[in-house]
């Protein structure tokens, strides 16, 4: 599924006269719609297209602020297929318009009207790592809709919920933060029945004083929570004195867990909840993932669903989250999408444990958003990334790993992601290797990196 969720129902996903009343003006005729989206670049024929604006104001925390407006591409939208569009702004286009005070408010004000009519289980999840990865085991194992991606913030949760089917059997939506009280708002708009926090990490810690400060805005998705709803969080961070007083299920390794995690053997692990118990192996595999997995089941728990339900996620996860790819001889693990400490520790320890007929490579790109302890915690690598033999340092900071790696290691740095550290990797690597690339998005996600080392071991083979 993605952020259109391509499965047709008998019904619309709105109704025109249905957007008129959710925005609160004058109801009148128009077409049905059957998506929407604020990218003029992804419509697709009967989609309602969202005008929103590069800059949305100071009530909202963004990357880039630019002085582009969705208002610009309306006629664009149009002529690839869109029967109307959202605005605050006048345009020209010979399509039905939906004018409102603000169209940053307007998909807000669709999310709240779909939520209220939905009928079925809605679960919001936040965390510093694995929210993704965790959102798509509950969608596979409840069944639930969900929308692809990391729409997790001021434009993508709205969306998310507005893009909602009336008739799904769940519902599973992400919120992500990297300033205080942005996720308070956004779980009250989701309204979540459960509410899950699956870690506090020191990840997007730039804008928070310190992990409490962190803590408390991820605790703060429980205040969204329907009369009587249930929070979701590991047994660390249920004793924590920033845990909400609210019904409380929890997971983890501890041996007072709701849902207890225990290694069997390698990526094999037990989960078990009163009588219910079940062995699966863990997709990606890492201590992480065997957490997210026991976040996963701590939700079942939490809807009356059996653990078995699990075994529905077989070992499928988000691009760049883990993916194995098996190249010309050579084990290719896609760890692109993100990284942080956790996370990494975790990659490279699971690297370690695989068993291979040559070298185990680690790529590692550097940890963005920790803050003033960012050059601390890339030193910290060193024990874990000693235990591959070769280690590719990509980024500024990488630079305190490098030069803290252990004599035996062959080691190399490259600034950022380039044509000479391709060539390097390709020169080096060789059948019977595993190779693990794993960093901050920006470096080699966006850059398309894993793609483009598949494509050229293919070309020299």
């Amino acid at each position: 599924m993605n952020e259109r969720f391509e499965t047709r129902f008998e019904r619309p996903l709105w109704r025109w006269n249905e957007l008129c009343e959710a925005l609160g003006i004058s109801v009148c005729a128009g077409p049905d719609v059957t998506g929407i989206t604020f990218d003029s670049r992804k419509v697709q024929a009967g989609d309602l297209f969202v005008a929103i604006p590069g800059d949305p104001g100071p009530r909202f925390n963004v990357s880039q602020r630019t002085s582009r407006d969705g208002h610009e591409y309306v006629q664009s939208a149009c002529e690839r297929g869109a029967v109307g569009a959202l605005v605050h702004k006048s345009v020209s286009t010979d399509r039905p318009l939906l004018r409102v005070q603000d169209t940053i408010d307007g998909l807000w004000g669709l999310a709240r009207y779909r939520r209220a009519q939905l009928s079925c289980p809605v679960v919001a999840i936040t965390g510093s790592s694995g929210k993704t990865t965790l959102k798509e085991f509950l969608a596979r194992s409840i069944p639930a809709f969900f929308t692809e991606g990391s729409f997790n913030n001021y434009l993508g949760l709205p969306l998310s919920v507005a893009l909602t089917p009336f008739n799904v059997g769940g519902v599973v939506y992400e919120i992500g933060t990297n300033h205080a009280g942005e996720i308070a708002p956004l779980s009250n708009v989701a309204n979540p029945d459960v509410a899950v926090v699956l870690n506090v990490l020191p990840v997007h810690i730039g804008h928070f004083a310190d992990l409490d400060e962190l803590t408390i805005e991820k605790m703060s998705i429980s205040q969204g929570l329907v009369p009587y709803g249930t929070f979701v969080c590991s047994t660390t961070l249920a004793t924590s004195e920033y845990a909400p007083r609210v019904p409380t299920v929890t997971f983890g390794f501890d041996s007072d867990a709701d849902v207890q995690i225990k290694s069997i053997d390698g990526d094999h692990y037990s989960y078990s909840s009163g009588g219910e118990f079940i062995e699966i192996d863990v997709p990606g595999g890492g201590r992480h993932r065997a957490e997210t997995l026991g976040a996963a089941a701590a939700v079942l728990k939490t809807l009356r669903l059996p653990l078995e339900s699990l075994a529905r996620i077989g070992n499928q996860l988000p691009k760049g989250r883990g993916n194995v790819h098996f190249v010309e001889g050579i084990l290719i693990v896609d760890e692109s999408y993100n990284a942080n400490p956790a996370s990494m520790h975790g990659a490279l320890a699971s690297l370690s444990r695989r068993s291979v007929d040559g070298r185990r490579i680690s790529v590692l790109g550097q940890m963005n958003e920790l803050g003033e302890k960012a050059v601390e915690y890339h030193s910290r690598l060193a024990e874990a990334a000693n235990q591959a033999d070769i280690v590719f340092c990509v980024g500024g900071l990488m630079k305190s790993l490098y030069e803290n790696l252990a004599q035996g290691v062959e080691k190399h740095y490259f600034d950022q992601v380039d044509e000479q550290l391709m060539d390097q990797l390709l020169q080096t690597a060789r059948p019977g290797d595993a190779v693990m690339v794993k960093g901050s998005h920006s470096f080699f996600w966006e850059a398309d990196f894993v793609n483009q080392f598949i494509s050229a071991l293919r070309d020299q083979a």
